[in-house]
């Protein structure tokens, strides 16, 4: 089954898939919307996949916080020296 970012949620609340299944589908979510960004794509596509990507984010921080948080961190450009 191929899922897309609107299953985000559903993805999340799978009790029978592991946590690394759970990641790795989110995953392939969201580079799949990178991937078909191309040169042609206009500011507000853009801006609509990294708003879906950062959902993502989120709800990968909710499977494991700190894996979403840097995710999120690199997509913000949060400066990690100073959490260390």
């Amino acid at each position: 089954m191929k899922y897309t970012h609107q299953d985000t949620a559903k993805i999340v609340g799978f009790k029978t898939w592991s946590e690394t299944r759970k990641l790795n589908t989110l995953l392939k979510i969201d580079a799949f919307m990178y991937c078909n960004l191309g040169l042609e794509s206009t500011s507000s596509e853009k801006k609509k996949v990294k708003l879906i990507s950062r959902k993502i984010y989120k709800a990968i921080s909710i499977i494991n916080p700190l894996f979403g948080y840097l995710l999120e961190a690199h997509m913000m450009e949060k400066d990690l020296t100073k959490a260390i």
